[in-house]
Parts: structure tokens; sequence; C-alpha cells
């Protein structure tokens, strides 16, 4: 009985194996022909072909259309029906008396959006990275379940931005569950969507919470790598804790901080989703950032002005780039001091 089932499982490897074989076949003749003809470089140029192609036709392709669509103007949304203007968009962004005062400028929103991104990304990181700091260092320390507690901080990376901002903006409403532990505690309920300074506080607060388990793994990480034998020298020696975290800690843990800074600094300036569901950019203009205004500019607006949005999007693209670059030069340093260690 055992050899019929065992002849019965090799028939029917075989029959599932025959499709492989074949195939191998098929394309073992063309790839050996051009492995003799272009060396290994044509091998790998063949196997790159595909992510090449995929990588033309749905990023660098739309680089060039919106290159193109920043140098034109009008609202047709074809780039044949649009005006060639060269430069003129970008001239137009910059049109200002004074670029500390948007109202001077020809495009106000875009500089109050500016001013308003610049603001979030300084407050924004820096809070990032001071609580991602803390969650990490509290998440390292032997704790009773440490594993649920790191779980539970990482959470709410894995929800949709749209699902956050709508959970955010119910809590946060006049009659939400933030005013009512406020008002249980003896306290004044707040209009945190309404008032203007207390809506920005909310989308940096709501963006850190969303994404700050991201970071503070990456932290951990760090922590994790940190030799034991110089924390238990350390305590021989008498050393204060607060000592050893600016003795120990924070330089073996600068290369993770770095890294940290640059992808916050990155997602921040990108920030749309969750703002967009929670405020819509009020109250007013106070909580309308760069990516909104390109959005509200290139689709929403009813005089629509896709080569200023184009423009304005290309202007963005550059100060990402740049930002990534940092990103890749700080990879690569360290990378060459973890060789010459």
């Amino acid at each position: 009985m055992g050899d019929v089932r065992n002849g019965i499982a090799t028939r029917a490897g075989a029959m599932i194996l025959a499709p492989v074989g074949w195939l191998a076949n098929v394309f073992d003749a063309p790839l050996r022909m051009l492995q003799r003809r272009t060396g290994s470089n044509g091998m790998a140029v063949f196997f790159l072909a595909p992510n090449m192609l995929v990588f033309g036709i749905f990023v660098l392709f739309p680089l060039v259309i919106n290159i193109l669509y920043s140098m034109t103007g009008g609202g047709a949304l074809f780039l044949g029906d649009r005006t060639f203007v060269g430069a003129d968009q970008y001239g137009r962004l910059f049109s200002c008396g004074s670029y500390l005062d948007p109202k001077s400028c020809t495009e106000d929103l875009f500089w109050i959006a500016v001013w308003n991104t610049l603001t979030f990304v300084v407050l924004q990181v820096a809070m990032m990275v001071a609580v991602a700091l803390v969650t990490a260092l509290v998440l390292n320390r032997e704790l009773r379940a440490r594993s649920f507690w790191r779980a539970v901080f990482f959470f709410p990376v894995l929800l949709s931005p749209v699902v956050v901002g709508l959970i955010w903006r119910w809590i946060l409403q006049r009659q939400g569950l933030l005013n009512l532990m406020v008002f249980e505690a003896g306290g004044t309920p707040v209009n945190w969507l309404v008032e203007r300074n207390w809506a920005f506080v909310a989308t940096i607060m709501v963006s850190v919470w969303a994404h700050v388990g991201f970071y503070a793994l990456i932290l951990l990480a760090g922590l994790q790598a940190i030799p034991k034998e110089l924390y238990e020298a350390a305590e021989m020696d008498g050393t204060r804790p607060l000592r050893v975290f600016w003795r120990i800690t924070l330089p073996l843990l600068a290369p993770n901080l770095l890294v940290v800074l640059v992808l916050t600094l990155i997602r921040a300036v990108q920030i749309f989703d969750e703002v967009y569901v929670l405020t819509g950019g009020g109250p007013g203009t106070s909580t309308l950032f760069l990516t909104q205004y390109i959005y509200e500019v290139g689709f929403a607006s009813l005089l629509r002005n896709p080569g200023l949005a184009s423009a304005a999007s290309i202007l963005m693209g550059a100060v990402l780039v740049v930002l990534t670059l940092i990103q890749l030069g700080i990879a690569k340093r360290n990378e060459q001091r973890g060789k010459t260690r």
C-alpha cells in the first residue's frame, strides 16, 4: 500500500514539475546565446529590463510630464491643449514683496502653505524624535509583557492615514471623547479643530501618534545593538544613569537617530492624508500645508491651474531629493565607519 502511495506521489510531482522543466528548456538556449554575445553585463540588463520598464512608465514618464506641465498655463488638463509659458509659473510662485509676508506675494496661499509646512516640520520632527527616543528607552527596559507593549506602540503605524484622521476627528470634536474627559476632570472643553492654534497643535499630535511606533522601532534596534558590557562596566564604576545616557547610549545611538531624523523630515514635508481628513486645511488656512496646496490648485479648485500645481510639486520634489541625498550620505558614512572598526 505504501509503495502505491509513493508511486502516486512521484507521478503527481513529475506532472507538476514537467511544465517547469519545459519552460527552463525553452528559455535556456536564448539565455545562453545572450550570455555568449553580451557577457555578464548583458545578462544583468536582461533581468533588470522589466524593472526599468516599470520605473520608466510609473516614475520617469510622469516626472517628465510634470516638468512639461509646469511650463504651461491655462486650466486645460490635456498637455496638448495647454499654452507654453516657459518658467512663468515658477516666477509667479516667487513673485513676492517679502517672502516673510505671504500677503505681499502673487500666490499668497503658496507661501502660507510653505511657512505652515516649515513650522510643522520643525515642531513635528522635534517632538517625533523626542517621543520616539523616550518610547524606545522605555521599551528597552525589562518590563512585564514587553512584547505586548511594543505591539501597542507599533499598532497605529498599521492604520491607514484616512482611518487615523477619522478616529482623531471623532475624538477631538466639540462633543468628542477628549472634551468629555476634560469636562469630567473639571476643565473647560476646547474647540480643538475650530481654534487656529489648537488645530495646528492637533495635527502635530495626531501625526506623532500615528508614526512614532515606526521610529521607536528603529531606535530600539539601535539600543539593543549596544554591548551590555559597557553598561555593566559603568555600573561597576558607579556612574550615574544620566551620565551613562550622555556618554554611552546617545553617542552609540547617533547613527540611528540621524536616520530617524531624515526619515521624519521627509515624511513631515509630505504630510497630507490625515491632516486633510482631520482639518481640511482649516480653520481658515491655519493647517494648509504644501501638499494640500498642490492638490487644491491642481485638482479641487474651480479655477484650477495644473501648471502652477506642477511647478510647486517640482519645488517640493527638489527639497525631498536633497533630504534623500543627505540620508544616503549618512548611510554611506555609517557603512564606512562600520568597515573601519
